[in-house]
This record gives structure tokens, sequence and C-alpha cells, in this order.
């Protein structure tokens, strides 16, 4: 008999999701009994002692997964990425990515009251299931399992700029080294419920990175991100084009060069049929007057 089916059917399915269904998890079926569930079968197991375990995995294998990917983040940034990780609603839709809503063990009022798709209560059982993993499997197979489930998570919150807001580092960076603030313009595409949004970002007129993102935020968070890459290789030491003080921004200024268009024309903006001058949205930061 396959060892996964030793477990029961219900548990076999489950493990097969999170592929390791050759694995064998006897307490796969515990971790899906809510306490609701195991009151009514007078004082059966519950997963509340599994989930307490499988929190602490959790937390492990995330802090050893965000240290690893990301060498140049201080501790308090670890932090910060780490809780908007570890969180009741990330899991909750972690645990709907693998149907372990489905596979709940809930008592007749919970099952009444919508208790499979509670935030709360898939949370919870998400983490009794990594305890009983934890115990049946060890931490070899039970922490490839949670890397797959958040590591595109855990980037694109870094990407979104929840742990560096990279518009406001871009706009200090800019004012310190220029003397102007960044211009950001966004366009969007597609129907209302799932709109790609694209923004490019400008300083004293000269394109300077762009971004993708399905909300204006992550755009325009993603072509700032750029943009500060870009910043940085101007202010770079011996660098002919770097913007080093307040009288030498990028832009038409006698002697500097304005940063290429997106197109690669050269200084300016990109060129427009005649008849149609390029659209201006209106900035969602208001430009500085740049320092003589």
């Amino acid at each position: 008999m396959d060892p996964a089916e030793q477990a029961g059917p219900v548990a076999a399915a489950l493990l097969e999701r999170l592929g390791i269904a050759s694995a064998e998890s006897p307490l796969l079926e515990v971790a899906l009994a809510h306490r609701s569930f195991a009151f009514e079968r007078k004082g059966a197991p519950n997963n509340e002692r599994l989930e307490f375990l499988g929190d602490a995995v959790l937390g492990l294998v995330i802090t050893n997964l965000i240290f690893r990917s990301f060498p140049e983040l201080a501790e308090g940034d670890l932090a910060k990425l780490r809780s908007s990780t570890v969180n009741m609603a990330v899991l909750a839709d972690a645990a709907r990515s693998v149907g372990l809503g489905d596979e709940l063990l809930l008592g007749k009022g919970e099952e009444l009251s919508g208790g499979r798709d509670k935030d709360s209560i898939l949370a919870d059982a998400f983490e009794a299931v990594l305890g009983a993993l934890y115990l049946d499997c060890g931490l070899e197979q039970t922490a490839p399992v949670i890397e797959r489930l958040f590591s595109a998570h855990i980037h694109e919150l870094v990407d979104q700029g929840v742990v560096r807001d990279f518009k406001t580092s871009l706009q200090e960076q800019s004012v310190q080294q220029v003397g102007a603030m960044p211009e950001y313009r966004v366009s969007s595409t597609g129907p209302d419920h799932d709109k790609r949004f694209e923004a490019d970002v400008y300083l004293n007129g000269g394109f300077m990175g762009t971004g993708t993102g399905r909300s204006k935020k992550q755009a325009e968070q993603a072509a700032a991100k750029e943009a500060l890459a870009g910043l940085a290789e101007l202010a770079a030491p011996g660098d002919a084009g770097t913007p080093g003080s307040r009288g030498n921004p990028p832009g038409p200024a006698e002697g500097g060069g304005r940063p290429h268009d997106r197109a690669g024309r050269g200084p300016g903006r990109p060129e427009c049929p005649a008849g149609n001058p390029p659209s201006r949205r209106p900035s969602r930061v208001r430009r500085a007057a740049v320092r003589p």
C-alpha cells in the first residue's frame, strides 16, 4: 500500500496537492480537525497543538528564506517583510491555494456559518498542517512546501515597496543630487477587473525608468526602483554625466546632458506624430524648481 494511503484518502489528496504525495503523515487528519468538530465528538483531538508547532516551523522557514534571498536588507526591513508574510490573510490565501477548506473537519454550527472559507480557521489549519508535516516528514520535506507557496509573494512585496518605499527614496535622492522632483506618467490597459498599469518616471523631462504592476502604486514603485539604479550610476565617481550638484541637473542646462528617452533617441522626449503632442497626465509629485 502507498504510504500516503495509510493516512486516509483525504490526507492523501492533500499531500499530493502539497507536492509530497509519497510521504506518510498520520497526523494530517488531526491537523484538519477544528475544535468545533472535536467538541461534538466528546473530547476528540483537535488541531490547536499542531497549530502552535506549525507557527514556529513557518516562522523559521520564512525567516531563513528572506535572510538568504535579500542579503542587502537590514534587520528592521527583514522583520517588516516577515510580518507582512506571516499573517492571517496571507496564510488563508495559501490554504485556499491548496484546497485546504474542502478538507477541514468542522462541527455542524461552524459548517453552517461558512467556516470553510473563514480566514481565521483556514490560517490556523494551515499552520496545523505544517506542524503535522514537520513531525511526520521532517523539515527537509516541509521547508520546500513553504518556500514554494510563499516565495513569489515575498518577492512581490519587495517589488511593491512594502519593505523599502522606492518612491520616497527616489524623491529624496533626486532632490539631493539634482534639485528636482521626479514626475510619474501612468497608463493602463485591460478590462476593469484585470487592469495592468505601466508607469514611467522622468527627472527634468528626461526618462529615468519604467515599471508595470496590477495597481498604479505597484507600477510607480517598480519605476522608481529602476530610476534609483540609474541615478546611482549617474552619481558614480568619474561619470561624465554625474548630476553631483544641484547646479548640474540632467536636462537642457548648458554643458549637461539629459538622460535618454525611452526609445533611445538621445536627449528629449519620445517623438510623436504631428498634431498629436504627447499627453501629460497630472503629476503625482509636484516638481520642484531646479536651483541654478
